[in-house]
């Protein structure tokens, strides 16, 4: 089997549903719905989140994003940003839930607005009640092998460790932390979170992370639609790196030419 054909049999499931897209992107942070139409594209993004606090999708009487984005082109996984508590967060996404019938979603609860950081324990007792109602909760969470563990036995669909803070473009900084949860991990782990430009997004997937998320690391560039087809790229790229199983680490040279036969 070559690359291509690697590539094109290769995809990632949650919640039933298959996407041959590893990279997820946000709808947020862009100059106006136009631009994050295109970026979008630019991607190859299958999912796209959406702040239901923040971007409009019920009200007709101003710009709506499905208007740009169509829903049924896209998975949209509506989630929680800006909630603080776990009330807030389940409130928030039974609310989308009768808006738009979104039944896949994306759960995060933060704990102070300077770090951005997960609060684990209003998210441990978020996830408890959304999936007794029935939600299919990809959640964020901080790069805590115990607590990655604790929200896949309550029943999450996906594990969303962190790379870094959010918006912070810092990239992966504790990769063995991320490794620890995936080999832990009978459900997807997405890097979410942190990631900066496309060497960022590379070593999430040569990591053997199922798919990364990002928006800053895009909507903050100088130019979006550019920087969408780098990080699609990139995470093609270590997706492909990681199954095909890197060269061993070696202390000293190793010539790359035969020694046997020289003149």
């Amino acid at each position: 089997m070559d690359g291509n054909q690697a590539a094109s049999e290769d995809f990632f499931q949650v919640a039933g549903k298959r996407f041959s897209s590893r990279l997820l992107v946000g709808t947020g942070k862009y100059k106006d719905f136009t631009e994050t139409a295109r970026a979008i594209e630019a991607s190859g993004a299958e999912i796209v989140t959406v702040a239901v606090r923040r971007v409009n999708v019920s009200d007709p009487k101003q710009p709506m994003l499905m208007d740009y984005v169509d829903p049924k082109k896209y998975t949209y996984l509506p989630n929680t940003a800006g909630c603080y508590t776990a009330q807030d967060a389940v409130r928030t996404l039974r609310l989308a839930r009768e808006a738009g019938g979104w039944n896949l979603v994306k759960l995060e609860v933060l704990g102070d607005q300077k770090t951005l950081y997960p609060n684990m324990v209003e998210t441990l007792k978020a996830a408890e009640d959304l999936i007794k109602d029935k939600f299919d909760v990809m959640v964020y969470c901080s790069d805590d092998p115990i607590m990655a563990k604790a929200l896949e036995d309550l029943g999450c669909c996906a594990i969303m460790p962190l790379g870094s803070l959010i918006g912070s473009g810092l990239g992966i900084q504790s990769p063995v932390n991320i490794r620890l949860i995936i080999e832990q991990s009978k459900v997807p782990v997405l890097v979410d979170a942190g990631v900066g430009t496309a060497s960022d997004a590379a070593i999430a997937m040569e990591l053997g992370c199922d798919g990364v998320l990002m928006n800053t690391a895009i909507a903050a560039a100088k130019d979006p639609i550019r920087m969408a087809r780098a990080m699609k790229l990139a995470v093609e790229a270590g997706r492909l790196s990681y199954l095909a199983g890197r060269m061993p680490r070696k202390m000293y040279a190793d010539p790359s030419s035969p020694l046997a036969g020289l003149i």
